[in-house]
């Protein structure tokens, strides 16, 4: 029996962007098993949309706040979401807001 899926949108804010950080993303989701995407917003802010076990959502959003080396990380915040099937076959990097 598959577990039950849920989904989050985190948005991460501080020195995030042109710092690798989206495909630092890429990785943790796709280490942890993870669907949905990740894009810059235009504010500055980082945004992940994903698909998971509740489980694997708790612990991308703790690698989520860790990032990369060279990041300065001021907050991660989340929102629950609704499921997209058609984010839920993987993982990418998304065009900026």
């Amino acid at each position: 029996m598959a577990a039950e899926l849920h989904a989050k949108r985190f948005y991460v804010s501080g020195y995030v962007q042109g710092v690798g950080y989206r495909f630092f993303a890429l990785r943790a989701a796709n280490r942890l098993g993870v669907s949905g995407y990740v894009r810059n917003l235009r504010d500055g802010r980082v945004e992940v949309y994903a698909i998971g076990a509740p489980e694997h959502l708790a612990e991308l959003r703790a690698e989520l706040r860790r990032g990369p080396f060279g990041v300065d990380i001021d907050e991660v915040t989340e929102d629950a979401a609704e499921v997209i099937p058609g984010y839920s076959r993987g993982f990418a990097i998304e065009r900026s807001e």
